[in-house]
């Protein structure tokens, strides 16, 4: 056949920019099994379960053999089904085999390959150590008897968060993923992102659990349960309860909490237009005075983790407003600090790193946190199922009064670029909804891992930029460093696309981002509040309960 063709299983392809023949294979609807390839990641070809056989019966890795004109392959050969399934039996041979207690237990990869390869048995002893669990972090769980050193967590921390808390020790058969000198996990410069266990095919890294006091708590008559929901659950927690991935489930996230015992619910994204008002008034007061510039957001505990372990001098260009979570919470416990029961605050969120925010010092009232317990999008999966509610029959609910109004920019805060269009709203003058349709293209939106615009608030062009994952952070503090670049705001998220990627949500590929990113986009269409500062919650709360206590409840200073 002529042209730029690969044959495939006898099918001819063609071939189109794609980087490794793996990609084409999935192209055409063939789903060769992988551990250790992420398309974001750099090709390690360690699992070597994507072994492809020639038409000269020789084999080779197809995530790390680039296509070529005329080459023919076959993915399902005798010789192919027997090399995978004996790679199978040795991972197996040397793996915890307590599946039904796992965290991974019916979303681990290797399970899933075991079943699809029915390997009901393995020819070789089980070599498996029993390891210590390494639970000293408050964002994630490492069992290294369940490691298959596919060296995905190794490389997201590296290649994405340039953060290297693990990497690999030892050789042969004592190899394994650890952190330096074997220490745990919290005593490492680990930033609590969680991306590690988003990539983890077994339960070799989990988010920790923290579901089992919650359900003491729900079940003590004399004490009051609050919750609140960050904008980014509601489009992450769908696809694992059978419906679609990225629609909106807020209303249903509602009724399940309500149905579980909670007895107020509200919407996080009130506490984002909080944090709008409170950081685009920062950002004018210190472009006004050329102070502590660019000015960088602080909703996102991981990254005030990375700054504090890697830039300490650039804490003081970090904004001082708290994250949404923690404003809405010391709201909350303002409102009913008179309560005759004990007031618990639950926050579910889409980040692990949140778990570790809500233990800090500076987020305590008399040594009391204003968050009580953080919850994943995970651990609310795992609460509905327990619970027995079928999540697909629930009617939605609409949250509680007296916060129960929010607008369209505090829920975009969970998608990258979302605070920064959410501050763009509140500043600029002009608030026709033409402007609001100019800032959606001004570079503001889109998955990328870096973006700039700019805007003019009266003679002075206010450069910005937008960072996801800490890698891109880490390469625009080296150009602001040098002198390169110069800004004057900066968001950031830890987690590539925002937290519609959190270490806690359900994890997704490229395609599964963008559904999440859409949806969220959706609701702030069909909100009829588009801008924080048109909130009349904010009105009332400013005259009230924030009078004389704005920066009490709503800014903090990091210790």
């Amino acid at each position: 056949m002529n042209g730029n063709f690969m044959i495939i299983d006898n099918i001819p392809v063609k071939i189109n920019g794609e980087k490794n023949i793996l990609e084409l294979i999935r192209k055409i609807g063939i789903e060769l099994p992988t551990f250790c390839y992420h398309s974001e990641l750099s090709v390690y070809g360690a699992c070597r379960m994507c072994m492809v056989e020639n038409k000269h019966g020789g084999i080779e890795a197809a995530c790390s053999t680039p296509p070529k004109a005329g080459m023919e392959i076959f993915t399902n050969t005798p010789r192919l089904r027997k090399y995978r399934k004996n790679i199978l039996e040795l991972l197996l041979a040397n793996h915890c085999r307590d599946c039904t207690t796992c965290e991974k237990n019916g979303h681990c990869k290797l399970q899933d390959l075991a079943k699809r390869f029915g390997i009901n048995k393995v020819s070789f002893n089980n070599t498996s150590k029993n390891e210590q669990i390494d639970d000293s972090s408050s964002c994630i769980v490492r069992d290294k008897s369940k490691c298959i050193l596919c060296g995905d967590c190794v490389r997201v921390c590296e290649e994405v968060q340039n953060v290297g808390a693990i990497d690999f020790v030892s050789r042969g058969s004592n190899m394994s993923v650890t952190t330096a000198f074997d220490e745990p996990i919290a005593n490492s410069n680990c930033v609590g992102c969680g991306q590690c266990a988003a990539v983890c095919p077994t339960g070799a890294i989990v988010v920790k659990n923290d579901t089992a006091k919650l359900w003491d708590e729900l079940s003590d008559k004399n004490t009051k349960v609050i919750v609140q929901i960050a904008p980014a659950v509601r489009v992450g927690i769908n696809g694992e309860l059978g419906q679609e991935n990225g629609s909106n489930a807020m209303g249903k996230i509602v009724a399940a909490l309500r149905r579980m015992g909670f007895d107020n619910v509200f919407d996080s994204s009130t506490g984002a237009d909080l944090t709008v008002l409170e950081e685009s008034s920062e950002l004018i007061s210190r472009i006004e005075k050329n102070e502590k510039l660019p000015l960088f957001t602080s909703c996102c505990p991981a990254w005030i983790n990375y700054v504090e372990n890697n830039h300490m001098d650039l804490m003081k260009n970090i904004s001082t407003c708290k994250s949404p979570m923690e404003m809405f919470a010391s709201v909350i416990k303002e409102y009913y600090k008179d309560s005759d029961k004990k007031i618990v605050v639950v926050a579910v969120m889409p980040c692990t790193a949140k778990k570790f925010e809500a233990k800090r010092d500076e987020f305590k009232q008399n040594g009391v946190a204003d968050v009580d317990y953080v919850i994943t999008t995970q651990e609310l999966i795992s609460m509905i199922r327990e619970s027995g509610i079928v999540f697909s029959e629930l009617e939605p609910e609409a949250v509680d009064m007296p916060f129960g109004l929010s607008s369209g920019g505090g829920v975009i805060f969970g998608v990258t670029g979302g605070v920064t269009e959410a501050v763009l709203r509140k500043i600029l003058e002009d608030e026709s909804n033409t402007i609001l349709n100019a800032i959606v293209f001004d570079g503001v939106r889109g998955l990328q891992g870096v973006k700039e615009t700019s805007i003019n608030i009266g003679d002075r062009e206010v450069k910005i930029a937008i960072a996801s994952g800490l890698k891109n952070a880490e390469n625009l503090i080296k150009k602001i460093k040098s002198g390169e670049v110069h800004y004057d705001f900066i968001e950031v998220m830890a987690c590539p696309g925002g937290c519609i990627s959190g270490g806690g949500q359900p994890f997704q590929n490229s395609e599964g981002k963008l559904k999440r990113s859409a949806g969220l986009y959706k609701a702030d269409k069909m909100s009829s509040i588009k801008r924080s500062n048109d909130n009349p919650l904010m009105k009332t709360l400013y005259s009230g309960l924030l009078k004389d206590k704005v920066h009490k409840l709503l800014h903090v200073e990091y210790k």
